[in-house]
């Protein structure tokens, strides 16, 4: 009798993009993707921080290079995916606005939507339309948020962006199915980067946090880098339109 063949997380052959990739949960990803074989382009505003990155990948061998994108200029995104192909596209690009809905402005509510939302929308098109035309299948993978799945107080605009991301991807992968192209979301809880260092420096803030994570911990980026990979490869290949939550416990009640 013949054994089932076990899954392949082999990247090579296969290029990524990688956006918001110069650190956090985006330079996380773009690891895994590069150290499983993947040529990874990584992109993001911060050039300083990206090419020294990339610089750190390269001296382990792996295979990386560097493009300058403010990923919610559409004028500057859709000319990279017009040129290019991509395999696996990560969307690690994202920003909060904090406080009450009362106290949200315009702006702050543009800023949010813009480059959660709107940003993601174009991204998943474009990347999907390069590989119809190419006749390829890929997967498009979007960083979104526990906060995606349940509200939080003072986060009404970016629960709104990540509930919208969620909704987005599930049509997305309906009308893509049957060019074998993928689409899924990671639901992060709180994750340990130089970003939220803040939040986690304020031990009230810390304590609430570990007390809704039935694990008793906050996530490392290393806890982001197994979903990613997952999800990239071909031991995901039935896997679309769906969010992996990694929130150790957050949202089961």
């Amino acid at each position: 009798m013949a054994l089932p063949k076990p899954p392949s997380f082999d990247l090579n052959s296969k290029t990524a993009l990688v956006t918001g990739a110069s650190s956090g949960i985006g330079l996380g990803c773009a690891t895994a993707l590069a150290a499983n074989g993947a040529h990874v382009v990584m992109a993001a505003r911060g050039r300083d921080r990206l090419e020294a990155s990339c610089a750190e990948m390269q001296a382990h061998g792996w295979s990386a290079e560097t493009i300058s994108l403010d990923q919610g200029d559409l004028s500057a995104l859709e000319p990279l995916l017009n040129m290019r192909c991509f395999d696996v596209v990560v969307n690690s690009a994202g920003t909060a606005q904090l406080g009450p809905a009362f106290d949200t402005s315009p702006d702050s509510y543009d800023a949010v939507m813009g480059l959660n939302l709107r940003s993601a929308y174009f991204l998943s098109a474009w990347a999907a339309k390069a590989l119809r035309d190419a006749g390829r299948t890929g997967s498009i993978i979007h960083i979104s948020s526990q906060m995606g799945h349940v509200g939080g107080s003072d986060r009404t605009v970016y629960c709104a962006s990540k509930w919208g991301l969620e909704g987005m991807i599930k049509s997305m992968a309906i009308e893509w199915g049957p060019l074998g192209i993928r689409i899924n979301a990671i639901a992060p809880t709180f994750i340990r980067t130089p970003l939220t260092e803040p939040t986690f420096s304020n031990p009230e803030r810390l304590r609430w946090i570990e007390d809704k994570i039935k694990l008793g911990r906050v996530g490392e980026i290393e806890d982001i880098m197994g979903a990613v990979l997952y999800l990239a490869s071909e031991a995901s290949a039935l896997v679309t339109g769906t969010s992996l939550l990694v929130d150790g416990g957050w949202t089961a009640g």
